[in-house]
């Protein structure tokens, strides 16, 4: 089979592989849609962030190099010794968390924040860029009637969303900023809505992505490089300053503003992965009571995504930008993405 495999930083090849065989326990899918995260384009620019290059995952086992791709939907084609949670036939998307089950904090359900992280696609164990993968049956889930595959492949992002909001301290009626538009920043707008925030306003260098932002239902957005003072202008329109902002960009500088962006006990929540270290001064946060808290990934909440999915919320209509073929995931996807700030979401097929 054809499988895009990650060998170091801008070094991705699709290559033919052996297609990976059904153990019991576990599900094997002929994958539709796979989507190129944020998290891939790090690997792909800056790697290895999570890629294990010096010695194997402890739980894949695997190292450099692994398939690429974590965001993804598909068809089961094979099932396993003693599977039951889904059949032959059925439409899924795959949760793509490696999680050890013995750790204290998986002990305690927590599995997302897991001693020993790593994600299927990301961390070995076979990966969504491929055409056919196989996973533990614990992680995959049947999508509900009426949702495509191409909707199906926004689920983990949308998760990851939809997590941030649900950890941050944001209640119905309050005031939020997302700063970054890119494609978890509008999924976070869309999950801002469910969670019946009052205004939400988003900070976004992109002129696209902007007026996605707009398009998704935020209330102001604004482009820090034309702004004297994207701050000031925050707490002129909020007076005073939000509830909650999300930084969602990875950039040093703007950690400061998101948090300065907020009003005194106010909570800033970073949900982006980081290519390098970012400074603060404690005292914008002490002398106002803040808190600044870290989301990883998602847990037991896969099902609320599709539900919502249902409901139009998290479209992807208005998110997937671009569909191409896994032998053109360089040049039409990574390459895209890193060079070109109109594009949102980028699809990719493995056939």
């Amino acid at each position: 089979m054809k499988a895009a495999l990650w060998y170091n930083a801008k070094d991705i090849r699709v290559e033919d592989i052996n297609e990976p065989k059904v153990t019991p326990g576990r599900v094997k899918i002929e994958v539709a849609w796979t989507g190129i995260c944020g998290s891939d384009l790090h690997e792909y620019v800056a790697g290895p962030i999570f890629i294990p290059v010096e010695k194997p995952h402890p739980i894949s086992k695997e190292m450099a190099p692994i398939i690429m791709g974590h965001e993804f939907s598909g068809t089961v084609v094979e099932v396993g010794e003693g599977v039951t949670k889904v059949k032959v036939g059925d439409k899924v998307v795959v949760e793509p968390i490696l999680a050890c089950g013995q750790c204290p904090a998986c002990l305690k359900g927590k599995y997302n924040i897991c001693k020993h992280l790593g994600f299927h696609g990301l961390s070995g164990g076979g990966g969504g860029f491929s055409e056919y993968t196989v996973v533990d049956e614990r992680w995959v889930h049947k999508m509900p009637e009426g949702l495509s595959l191409e909707q199906g492949a926004l689920v983990e992002p949308a998760a990851v969303a939809l997590h941030a909001v649900r950890m941050s301290k944001l209640k119905a009626g309050d005031k939020a900023v997302v700063f970054g538009a890119g494609p978890i920043g509008l999924l976070v707008i869309e999950a801002l809505k469910v969670a019946g925030a009052s205004e939400v306003y988003a900070v976004e260098l992109s002129k696209e992505r902007r007026e996605k932002a707009l398009e998704l239902g935020a209330t102001a957005v604004m482009n820090p490089a034309e702004e004297e003072d994207v701050v000031d202008k925050i707490k002129a329109l909020t007076n005073g300053g939000v509830d909650v902002a999300f930084e969602v960009t990875g950039v040093p500088a703007v950690l400061k503003q998101a948090i300065d962006s907020t009003t005194f006990e106010g909570e800033t929540v970073i949900v982006s992965i980081w290519e390098k270290e970012a400074s603060l001064q404690p005292n914008n946060i002490v002398l106002s009571e803040r808190t600044v808290k870290g989301i990883i990934a998602y847990r037991d909440i896969f099902p609320a995504v599709m539900h919502l999915m249902t409901k139009g919320y998290f479209p992807a209509d208005k998110l997937v930008t671009k569909r191409i073929k896994i032998d053109d995931i360089v040049k039409e996807g990574f390459e895209t993405l890193v060079n070109d700030k109109q594009q949102i979401k980028i699809l990719v097929s493995p056939k």
